[in-house]
């Protein structure tokens, strides 16, 4: 995956904001995976994911936070977030 650059300051949209709320992950947990990636891709012109390991649970289960932004505006946009358990689909 090619390295982008950490995103310190962003925007969220209403959509993101909506699924974050339904999905139960905070704006410190996105902030800390934009500033902090472990991995990041291009999905189209304009679109990156930026994504990072968690541990959740008891017993604790390993997940990715994956985090759509359009990297193009003047401040980037988070779109959509979501965490998934399928590390092997989507950890390059």
């Amino acid at each position: 995956m090619p390295k982008l650059k950490p995103i310190q300051n962003f925007v969220f949209t209403g959509h993101a904001m909506t699924e974050m709320a339904r999905r139960g992950i905070s704006e410190s947990e996105v902030a800390e995976v934009l500033t902090h990636p472990e991995q990041t891709e291009m999905v189209r012109s304009g679109r990156a994911v930026y994504q990072a390991k968690l541990d959740l649970g008891e017993p604790p289960k390993t997940y990715i936070l994956r985090v759509f932004v359009e990297i193009d505006r003047t401040s980037p946009q988070v779109v959509t977030v979501y965490r998934t358990s399928k590390i092997e689909k989507y950890w390059r």
